[in-house]
C-alpha cells in the first residue's frame, strides 16, 4: 500500500501515520497491537510506503509533527501542525469518525492520497 502525502508546507520535521482496522483506536492508534505506524522525516514523506498490509477496511490519520516532538501541537484546542485523513473527510471540531475516514484496501497496489492540512 501506498500513501501519497500532498500539501506539506515544509520539509521540517517528521511525519507520523497511523493505519488501523479498529475503530476505537482511531485515530491516534494507541492501544491497537495491529496498527501499522510509521514515522518519516517530512523531507521524505511525499510517498509514503505501508508494506504487508493486507485485505480490509482501514482508516488512517497523519500529523506533520514539524518541531519532531511526538505529538500533534494546538494552541487552544486548534492543532498548530499539519494533519490529514484517508479519504480526506470535512474536518469540523475534532478529528473526523473512523467511518467517515473508512477505506478498503484490496490488494498491494492501493494508493491512497491525503491531503495534509493546516489551520494555524
Amino acid at each position: 500500500m501506498v500513501v501519497d502525502v500532498r500539501g506539506l508546507r515544509n520539509q521540517r520535521g517528521t511525519v507520523h501515520v497511523c493505519l488501523t482496522r479498529d475503530p476505537a483506536h482511531f485515530p491516534d492508534c494507541q492501544g491497537d497491537a495491529a496498527s501499522v505506524r510509521r514515522s518519516i522525516p517530512a523531507a521524505r514523506a511525499g510517498r509514503i510506503t505501508l508494506p504487508g498490509v493486507v485485505a480490509g477496511d482501514y482508516a488512517l490519520a497523519l500529523v506533520h509533527d514539524e518541531n519532531s516532538n511526538g505529538r500533534l501541537d494546538t494552541l487552544v484546542a486548534i492543532p498548530k501542525e499539519g494533519f490529514g485523513f484517508s479519504r480526506n473527510p470535512r474536518i469540523r471540531f475534532g478529528a473526523p469518525r473512523f467511518r467517515d475516514a473508512r477505506f478498503t484496501v484490496e490488494g498491494s497496489r492501493t494508493t491512497l492520497i491525503v491531503n495534509v492540512r493546516y489551520l494555524l
